[in-house]
């Protein structure tokens, strides 16, 4: 009986607080209170994903229209690559942080970088150079951190530095960086993706990295760089 009288009491003064603010005359706002479909709550407003609206592509010359179509060609090949990529990185982390003992994290750790290589190995010995490393910058791009730094993380310094040399014999650095608002290419293909996102040709996933589309659309394709 006293538990109750409690809780009726702390339920009445919760009341009395609510009913202490004061009370807006009927007239003084009026807000339009949208239902979602399946959704029991009344919401003010609809959040809604941002949306970027293309200009239609221009070239200054017939050099620059071909070699926007090959970059193309190259990123809608590779960005699957680099997102397969980030999306194991996630499930990586977040199992990891589940596991508290250091044999078993290094055992699954292992597991883990032998299901990915076995899964990238076949696809990627197929890439041509360049391609190669625009997958390297996307990597960046998905994942916040440079290929070396993932193959150091999960190997060993020694194997990223080897593999970092194996690949400079190619002329790919696995240290590359996408740096869409320093480098003309990089926002190119940042152009492709976000386009590609837009028509479903892709599926979309948000850059780990920190940068303005639209700014850097004004920056490369601004009256100044006409």
């Amino acid at each position: 009986m006293e538990k109750l009288q409690i809780t009726f009491l702390i339920f009445f003064i919760g009341f009395l607080g609510f009913a202490q603010v004061p009370e807006e005359p009927l007239d003084s706002v009026q807000e339009k209170l949208i239902i979602m479909e399946g959704d029991s709550i009344f919401h003010t407003h609809i959040d809604l994903e941002e949306v970027y609206v293309f200009g239609k592509l221009s070239f200054d010359n017939y050099e620059d229209k071909l070699r926007y179509y090959i970059l193309r060609r190259k990123t809608i090949k590779v960005f699957p690559y680099a997102k397969l990529a980030a999306d194991r990185l996630v499930e990586l982390n977040d199992s990891l942080v589940k596991i508290t003992k250091k044999r078993k994290r290094k055992k699954y750790t292992k597991e883990i970088q032998k299901y990915i290589e076995g899964e990238f190995s076949d696809e990627l010995k197929k890439l041509t150079r360049t391609e190669g490393q625009i997958l390297v910058k996307l990597v960046h791009r998905q994942t916040g951190t440079t290929a070396f730094e993932l193959v150091k993380e999960l190997r060993s310094g020694w194997r990223a530095f080897w593999y970092n040399t194996t690949a400079s014999l190619f002329k790919i650095s696995l240290k590359e960086e996408f740096r869409p608002d320093r480098v003309e290419e990089d926002y190119l293909i940042e152009d492709i993706l976000q386009r590609a996102f837009a028509i479903g040709q892709l599926e979309r996933q948000k850059s780990a990295l920190e940068y303005d589309y639209s700014a850097l659309t004004n920056k490369w394709k601004g009256p100044q760089n006409k």
